[in-house]
């Protein structure tokens, strides 16, 4: 049985888009890590009710998809962008790091979702 979010932090399909704003991580790598060690938790959170919200269910592999380290490359060195994710949790709370993954990371995801749909359909 699944609990709802906490009200300081509501869905990821009720969370409000913002405009995207890059966050810069420290440069130092120790820090950095530590910050995108945060910041995969919170993604994962993230993924993982983006999924239950929009497809009902649970669904392992549109999980992976959202936060695997190959579709993180795609917008940057993976550990930075995990890293940009916990800087924002750690200066704004959940919802701000999930409006920042919404317009950070979503745009990307659904373009990549729609294309493997096309492709399903083509075959």
């Amino acid at each position: 049985m699944s609990s709802p979010a906490p009200e300081s932090a509501p869905a990821p399909e009720s969370t409000p888009a913002r405009a995207f704003k890059a966050v810069s991580p420290p440069t130092d790598p120790v820090a950095e890590q530590e910050l995108a060690w945060t910041g995969d938790a919170v993604l994962g959170l993230f993924a993982r009710q983006h999924v239950l919200a929009r497809l009902g269910r649970i669904d392992t592999p549109a999980f992976l998809e959202l936060t695997s380290n190959g579709f993180l490359s795609c917008m940057g060195r993976p550990t930075r962008i995990e890293a940009e994710i916990g800087l924002v949790y750690n200066r704004e709370g959940l919802a701000a790091a999930f409006s920042y993954i919404e317009a950070r990371l979503l745009p990307t995801w659904r373009t990549q979702q729609s294309r493997r749909a096309r492709q399903r359909s083509a075959r």
